[in-house]
């Protein structure tokens, strides 16, 4: 997505099993003890209205949505895999957020393909996290190994996330996601609130100096 005048521009990876503003095809990993049977796929699109929700309330962020689902996936990192058009996108966003559910205890093979995928990119850019998972955990060591990856490409991410733990209790009778919406709002502000901090403070500073090491 764009920035607007004055405010950053967030961007949002997905993928089967992932999500980053908001993709809404994401699959909950169960997380402890899965041996690789799919887990249950309850509607990703809670995780990614509750997102989009509280940014559109927002008038310095702009959002571009990108679902990992939508599109096919390289079998290597060259210039020629389709997922490269995907490239100006990222590269004309200021801030990130991955809606990640935990799968295997770690993260979906898709997102991390995408994320492989690109380099530069990445690039002194904040980045926050919306974990969720079948156990108490709610997607925390996703959430962790991403932070990891996400220092090995020069991303800051966000102390603050997101996190659904036992997501299937989160739904009500009629199928609505959160079912009680304050506390998740409140964590989702939070986050979103130092997200937009860094991602002005290293926009600025890039326009300063190019970041470049």
């Amino acid at each position: 997505m764009r920035g607007l005048p004055g405010g950053p521009a967030a961007y949002g990876g997905a993928a089967p099993g992932s999500a980053a503003y908001g993709g809404p095809r994401s699959r909950p990993g169960q997380g402890d003890g899965h041996r690789g049977l799919d887990p249950p796929r309850p509607p990703g699109a809670g995780r990614l209205r509750l997102v989009t929700a509280l940014a559109a309330l927002r008038d310095d962020v702009a959002l571009d949505t990108v679902d990992v689902a939508d599109h096919e996936l390289p079998g290597g990192l060259d210039a020629l895999d389709p997922v490269v058009a995907l490239r100006p996108r990222l590269a004309a966003a200021d801030a990130f957020v991955l809606i990640v559910p935990e799968y295997n205890r770690s993260v979906p093979g898709p997102l991390k393909t995408l994320i492989d995928s690109f380099q530069s990119e990445w690039d002194a850019k904040p980045v926050g996290f919306l974990g969720y998972g079948l156990s108490l955990t709610g997607g925390v060591r996703a959430v962790e190994h991403l932070r990891q990856v996400s220092a090995e490409f020069h991303a800051v991410g966000m102390k603050d996330a997101v996190l659904f733990p036992r997501v299937l209790e989160h739904y009500d009778a009629q199928g609505r996601f959160p079912a009680e919406p304050e506390g998740p709002e409140a964590a989702a502000k939070l986050m979103l609130d130092e997200l937009l901090w860094w991602a002005l403070a290293l926009r600025d500073a890039k326009s300063v100096r190019p970041y470049g090491v």
